[in-house]
């Protein structure tokens, strides 16, 4: 009964294709399960930020480590959770929005890193603020490809020893 009441198609005409998601070479609609799903995850993930951004509160003309902090660790866990749910699981057709896309997309947060980015940019704190900004990307990048590669060798480990 749920799932025949929750399955209303999402109808949102911007462009051809809006309100659809390729997953394994098929079209999806996005329906309210996916949403809501998504809109979970991202409340659960925005207030994970909110508790680091407490724990390690921005000074001004400082870089902000709960914004570096939440970033770095977001993108180390998208790579974990990409090779996971694309090369090891098959799981249930909302794991991925709800924990890539809602949770860790909210606990990410790029657009309070360019603000953050903007505000370091004063005078004489430039070079504070190109450091934090070429810092941020590429530690986000390095977390993102060395989870990939670490969470590949562990999952191949494992696979070796159950044979």
């Amino acid at each position: 009964m749920y799932s025949t009441l929750l399955r209303v198609r999402v109808s949102i005409r911007v462009r051809p294709g809006a309100g659809q998601t390729r997953v394994g070479g098929e079209r999806r609609e996005c329906t309210v399960p996916v949403l809501a799903t998504i809109a979970l995850g991202g409340s659960l993930g925005g207030l994970a930020r909110y508790g680091l951004e407490l724990a390690f509160p921005a000074q001004p003309g400082r870089v902000p480590w709960g914004t570096f902090t939440a970033n770095v660790v977001g993108c180390l866990l998208i790579g974990v959770l990409m090779v996971l749910i694309t090369e090891v699981w098959s799981p249930h057709r909302l794991v991925r929005p709800f924990l890539g896309v809602g949770l860790l997309g909210g606990f990410t947060t790029f657009s309070t890193y360019a603000m953050e980015v903007r505000d370091l940019l004063v005078p004489g704190s430039a070079p504070l603020a190109l450091g934090y900004l070429a810092s941020t990307l590429l530690s986000c990048l390095v977390a993102t490809v060395t989870a990939v590669a670490l969470t590949r060798l562990a999952t191949r480990a494992i696979r070796e020893r159950r044979r």
